[in-house]
């Protein structure tokens, strides 16, 4: 998929417009500032694809693209594009990571090493007296770029093959608006906002070439730091050695970057803890916020927020249904793509791909395995928070606060407001229009079909009359009944053989055969959690009268 597509024939491309010319020789803190705004203004427009987003009036440098280009990115390149983009148009020197290697030898798939990986090759824009044409050099940066560059040692220092990234200290200063936030499974997203209360907003592109938008949470999984996961930010490059002509532009030199002690932020915090810790083990990081010791996620809202943190569970309940709200918007864009393209029409496959989370080709652009997977993990840390917070409020612990009298009937009218707040539609295969809640999409979570070669029905995890329009054939509802462990599933196993064929699949999850899911899905149900709650309430609120009345 190429970087910009869709010149206009016959539309003249001036050189100005295009042209690459390296008029700074460092990214200055001014600068830094100026990429933080521009991927905040880009967070906050409304704008859903790339090329929407570039074109929006958020983009101050839309005027100055030549006519007819057209923006294309997955969440891979996104970060890339973004911070070429941004020095294109402000003459920066700019230089990636082109090559890597796994660090712990031969692996089958660069993306999802277990040691991580280590930079073997790197490309320089040239600083050059009339500059370069930018568009084909940024073409070739999204073919090398893939989320392989962002699976790097956290501690990776090399002077000549350095790392793009490096680790931040966990501070409102450091984690800002442009800092990358990488998931081991695969996936890379960028803050663009950080509010007051300490949510991280995040924005991300996918390989339809569709934006959504999310928060910082357990959808980024923690691991051991030679998988790099989580909070990156870009490494301040330089251009050394370089002539400067009358003209301001500069011509020749090397890229350079900082080492990891002269960076002021760089640090290790977020794999290795607040506190001592002797065994070196990420496992055993502890994490420490005025005295009160707390989970690694929990910390890190905690240190974002402006002031003492004060968690509200209505609050945050709101907040977390209509992030979800986002993805489940963002899910539809990627099912009418595939529908659009007829991918649902076409023959099936006799097996899976070798891993359905990462893959290439018809699958990789329009299946939804891993949107849905994150999807349904944030459905599940949903329920989790929430039932931590009330656990929490009743142990009168400092960060949660929630000062009405009816918590269990507060949580549960927000959630059936933001439930009914978020409708999504969709066509049915006989042109019928089927419209869900959020709720609805809650509880057919695990029957939503990530296979772009099933029905729209299907791919919406219909049931009984509205099922009944789908024009699916036996071997595709075989292929859909035998895929139900798959959609049980909310961990992204890069590293296990998923080629099955249905027979294989119908035979069900093997401690030996991974790759074919889970047989029990996690308990997502927020109604049902908030009406035991409920009931639970009002059962302490009785007792103390039925002992009055006994007295």
């Amino acid at each position: 998929m190429a970087l910009f597509a869709g010149m206009l024939a016959g539309t003249p491309v001036l050189a100005n417009s295009y042209t690459w010319r390296i008029t700074k020789t460092e990214w200055s803190p001014a600068d830094e500032r100026g990429f933080s705004e521009f991927i905040e203004g880009l967070g906050a427009a409304d704008c859903w694809t790339v090329d929407e987003c570039l074109r929006s009036p958020a983009n101050p440098y839309r005027s100055t693209d030549p006519r007819g280009m057209r923006f294309m990115s997955d969440c891979a390149d996104l970060p890339y594009v973004l911070r070429a983009y941004y020095a294109w148009k402000n003459g920066l020197p700019f230089s990636y990571v082109s090559g890597v290697t796994s660090a712990s030898g031969y692996f089958s798939d660069i993306r999802y090493t277990r040691d991580g990986n280590i930079v073997v090759q790197r490309r320089t824009i040239p600083a050059t007296a009339d500059g370069v044409p930018a568009l084909p050099l940024l073409v070739e940066m999204r073919g090398l770029v893939s989320t392989a560059m962002f699976r790097h040692h956290a501690d990776a220092d090399h002077p000549v093959n350095f790392t793009d990234f490096y680790s931040p200290e966990i501070t409102r200063e450091s984690i800002k608006p442009g800092t990358v936030l990488y998931d081991v499974n695969g996936h890379v997203a960028m803050v663009w906002r950080v509010e007051d209360d300490g949510r991280i907003l995040s924005i991300s592109a996918h390989p339809d070439n569709s934006i959504s938008r999310s928060f910082y949470g357990r959808n980024f999984l923690r691991t051991k730091p030679e998988l790099g996961t989580n909070f990156k930010n870009w490494r301040p490059q330089r251009l050394v050695d370089a002539r400067r002509l009358p003209n301001g532009t500069y011509v020749g030199g090397q890229i350079e970057a900082p080492r990891n002690d002269e960076l002021d932020d760089f640090s290790l915090e977020q794999f290795l803890g607040t506190e001592p810790n002797p065994s070196g083990s990420w496992r055993n990081a502890e994490f420490m916020h005025k005295g009160e010791k707390l989970d690694y996620y929990h910390y890190t809202r905690a240190v974002m927020a402006k002031g003492d943190l004060r968690l509200d569970p209505v609050h945050e309940l709101q907040a977390m249904m209509r992030t979800l709200c986002y993805d489940v918007r963002a899910r539809k864009d990627a099912v009418d793509q595939a529908l659009l393209n007829n991918i649902h029409r076409m023959t099936p496959p006799a097996k899976l791909p070798d891993n359905i989370y990462g893959t290439y080709g018809y699958w990789e652009l329009y299946s939804t395995p891993s949107r849905d997977a994150r999807l349904k993990t944030s459905f599940r840390e949903m329920r989790e928070q929430i039932e931590a917070m009330v656990k929490m409020h009743g142990q009168g612990v400092t960060t949660v606060s929630y000062e009405g009298t009816d918590l269990a009937g507060d949580l549960l009218q927000a959630f059936e407001e933001e439930s009914q707040s978020c409708i999504t539609s969709y066509t049915r295969s006989n042109g019928k229009r089927v419209s869900l809640s959020l709720e609805d999409v809650m509880n057919r979570l695990f029957d939503l079909s990530f296979d772009p070669y099933q029905c729209v029905e299907r791919r919406w995890g219909a049931s009984g009359e509205e099922l009944s329009s789908c024009p699916d054939g036996p071997v595709k509802q075989r292929w859909y009944e035998a895929q139900r462990f798959l959609r049980n599933q909310i961990d992204r196993t890069y590293d296990v053989y998923m080629g099955y064929t249905p027979a294989e699949l119908e035979a069900g999850p093997h401690e030996v055969h991974t790759g074919r899911g889970v047989k029990t899905p996690p308990d997502v149900d927020m109604r049902a959690y908030l009406t035991r709650l409920k009931a639970k309430q009002h059962a302490s609120a009785e007792a103390p009268e039925r002992e009055t009345a006994l007295d």
